[in-house]
């Protein structure tokens, strides 16, 4: 295993082991988020990290088994990298490798990762910078201090308190003339930097955050400091009705650049020796800041949970848009769904189902042959 490549993938590792100590998955608080540790602190307590690989060889093959998922529902693609080398590539329903697929909200976590180049560049602040100073059309015609006080981290932890424009409201929301104030007009029905309220109109504000401050379209900016660099092709984007970008939805990529995004994570924001993302902010990213379930966590737009015993880091879009990182067996696995009303709960957690049970074992056979 290269040494230059592991040393910043066990920082990871550590770091998420460290994070899943928290049992009880109620909200954390701003003042309760997990202190980083130093590189030296994180390399010298790698002996506890070590993942079991004494599973039993699997039944069937890994190509059986990715040949096999077309019969559960609407998947149309499945591709899975391991240490850097892809394992499996295979499309259905006529999907290929060159067309770009709408990743719904699994979009957030790549804003996610703009937001933290934002601020390693300087275009933003930090995550305490508060949204009033962006929107000083809005409030000067709506004070509110409450909202005015709202931070980039809320925003980045669904923590804004805002009413949500998804689920049943999202019809009037992206109907509406100004997809902004819609999402600023929303009622606080939660404590800001608390109480963790999904929305895509949170997400929204965070993406005009950012083209405000860097002075670039949403698209643009990730174009020349993400997806250039990664030789990543960026498809369709919806756009507002004021031209900002959508952020943190309908977004297309190819699946082999979903795996792309999913490999600078594994390396911990770097990509052919070039740090794209500081490995502070990608780490601090999968820190759980808020629980959905006692099995399921969030941190700044990454979810967190643990898949046949390993730590597993997602983004996540409607109909079962995935790219799923599993930093113990360096393993990269990236699906995509056609939309179809057939796209339901009971496909995606068939699916998810059988990423843990059967292709988890076979990545974790070739982690031990390796």
């Amino acid at each position: 295993m290269n040494l230059d490549r592991t040393i910043p993938l066990l920082s990871l590792v550590v770091l998420l082991l460290f994070a899943m100590i928290a049992t009880n998955p109620v909200l954390f608080t701003s003042d309760m988020e997990p202190e980083l540790s130093d590189d030296e602190r994180i390399y010298t307590t790698m002996s506890s990290s070590e993942p079991d690989l004494t599973s039993a060889i699997p039944e069937f093959s890994l190509d059986e088994v990715t040949a096999n998922l077309a019969s559960m529902g609407p998947i149309n693609s499945i591709v899975i990298h391991q240490n850097g080398e892809q394992v499996v590539e295979r499309y259905f329903n006529g999907m290929n490798s060159s067309r770009t697929h709408n990743i719904k909200s699994a979009s957030k976590s790549i804003l996610s990762l703009l937001v933290g180049i934002a601020i390693d560049k300087g275009y933003l602040e930090g995550v305490d910078q508060e949204i009033g100073e962006f929107f000083p059309e809005y409030f000067s015609q709506n004070p509110d201090p409450g909202k005015e006080s709202i931070t980039v981290g809320d925003l980045l932890t669904m923590r804004s308190g805002l009413q949500s424009t998804s689920g049943g409201n999202y019809g009037r929301w992206v109907l509406s003339r100004n997809w902004v104030h819609y999402a600023l007009d929303r009622p606080l029905v939660g404590e800001p930097g608390v109480d963790r309220i999904y929305s895509t109109g949170t997400t929204h504000l965070l993406g005009v955050i950012l083209s405000k401050a860097s002075g670039m379209s949403l698209r643009n900016f990730a174009n020349r400091y993400l997806f250039q660099p990664m030789g990543v092709r960026l498809g369709g984007w919806d756009l507002d009705p004021s031209g900002y970008y959508l952020g943190g939805n309908n977004m297309a990529l190819r699946p082999a650049d979903m795996v792309k995004v999913g490999q600078l994570m594994l390396n911990v924001g770097s990509w052919n020796g070039e740090q794209l993302v500081s490995k502070e902010w990608v780490i601090r990213s999968v820190i759980p800041v808020t629980g959905r379930t006692r099995e399921i966590n969030y941190g700044y737009l990454w979810f967190r949970r643990m898949s046949d015993g390993y730590h597993e880091i997602y983004a996540w879009g409607n109909g079962s848009q995935f790219i799923k990182i599993i930093p113990e067996l360096e393993a990269v696995i990236v699906a995509t769904t056609r939309s179809q009303s057939g796209a339901t709960r009971g496909y995606r957690n068939r699916l998810i189902s059988a990423i843990d049970s059967d292709i988890i074992p076979h990545l974790e056979q070739r982690a031990q042959f390796n």
